[in-house]
């Protein structure tokens, strides 16, 4: 109904009647015509299309303005909102070139033809863009996040804020303040992690290493403590559900396994929104480094040994004084010819 309007309000502003040579408005004063009688055609054709052009944008101005609230109140996702605003600014754009073509004396019938035609030939060149768009269309119909959301590409770990959604891209702000631009058709192929859905607080993981020598309930005991004085984490209160389970909301710390070097403990906290995750990790380490200051907990660290017992076979090694090592054995340090005359018993193995 509006478009109906639109367009109405363009075809009455290019209705003329004869006036000399010119074709003019019927209520233009006759000093005017004789003006317009005087100026070249095609002058006169571009400042038609100028004014067209500059009350389509007026026009379409004025509509955002009075649906925009309107629009925003009844579907609440600012994406379908501003996808909606795009289409009503460009149905009066489209009317307003219509129009314009009807001023250079081109009629629909005269246009269809050649814009299936075109349409066509670009489809086929431009099936990438296309495949986008219908992507988008999915995007916008699954919700799978919205505008204002913080989102994570799992495949490369890039984090950021959906700033726009079209029909063509996804525009994410990340947090190193930079812009991603990525087409809808890609973006439906990559797992997207999605921190601000419905409940922002995220659940985080983090692991430690200590000795088998350590005190493992105390260092649990620590490690809890450590992250419930650090704000911005969920200390405690009713367990928190994900699908169809509970999880404990304050800070729990377990044995996640006995490893090679080893016991590794696995904390599992809950931080109230997942716009800090480096910052709170970082002060809960800081806590945990200062806790341990005093206490039975050593944290491990990658170590062997090697234990050389009565099956571990037997090794001859022979060592004697003042005879400089030999020049084909390289940088080997500590290796000594054997001296003339000995005997092969006190040679090394494999020597004649």
């Amino acid at each position: 109904m509006v478009v109906g309007a639109v367009s109405r309000l363009f075809v009455q502003a290019g209705t003329v009647t004869p006036a000399g040579n010119r074709t003019a408005p019927s209520w233009t004063p006759s000093s005017v015509v004789e003006v317009l009688n005087g100026t070249p055609e095609w002058f006169l054709s571009l400042f038609k299309s100028a004014a067209v052009l500059v009350l389509a944008y007026l026009v379409s101005q004025l509509l955002v303005e009075l649906l925009g609230r309107r629009i925003a109140r009844r579907f609440r996702r600012p994406s379908v909102s501003r996808m909606i605003l795009r289409a009503i600014r460009g149905s009066v754009f489209l009317v307003a070139v219509l129009t314009i073509l009807g001023i250079y004396g081109y009629d629909l019938s005269n246009v269809v033809l050649p814009i299936t035609v075109f349409s066509a030939v670009v489809g086929v060149i431009l099936a990438p863009i296309v495949a986008s768009f219908i992507s988008g269309v999915f995007l916008l119909a699954d919700q799978p996040y919205e505008i204002g959301d913080m989102v994570e590409l799992t495949d490369n770990g890039q984090r950021g804020f959906v700033e726009d959604i079209t029909l063509r891209y996804t525009k994410i702000f990340t947090l190193d303040n930079t812009f991603l631009v990525i087409p809808n058709g890609t973006m439906r192929d990559r797992d997207v992690a999605n921190y601000s859905a419905e409940d922002t607080r995220t659940r985080q993981s983090l692991d430690l290493l200590i000795t088998y020598e350590s005190d493992v309930d105390r260092a649990r005991q620590l490690f809890e403590n450590a992250a419930r004085g650090v704000d911005g984490i969920v200390s405690g209160g009713p367990a928190i559900r994900v699908g169809g389970a509970r999880y404990p909301a304050g800070p729990t710390c377990y044995i996640d396994e006995f490893g090679d070097h080893g016991i590794n403990l696995r904390l599992r906290y809950w931080v109230e929104e997942p716009y800090w995750l480096l910052r709170i990790r970082s002060r809960i380490q800081t806590t945990l480094w200062d806790s341990l200051d005093g206490e039975d907990i050593e944290i491990a660290y990658p170590h062997q040994h090697h234990v050389f017992d009565d099956t571990s076979g037997e090794m001859r090694v022979a060592m004697r004084e003042g005879i400089p090592p030999r020049p084909d054995h390289g940088p080997t340090e500590g290796r000594r010819a054997p001296e003339e005359g000995a005997d092969a018993a006190d040679r090394p193995d494999g020597e004649q």
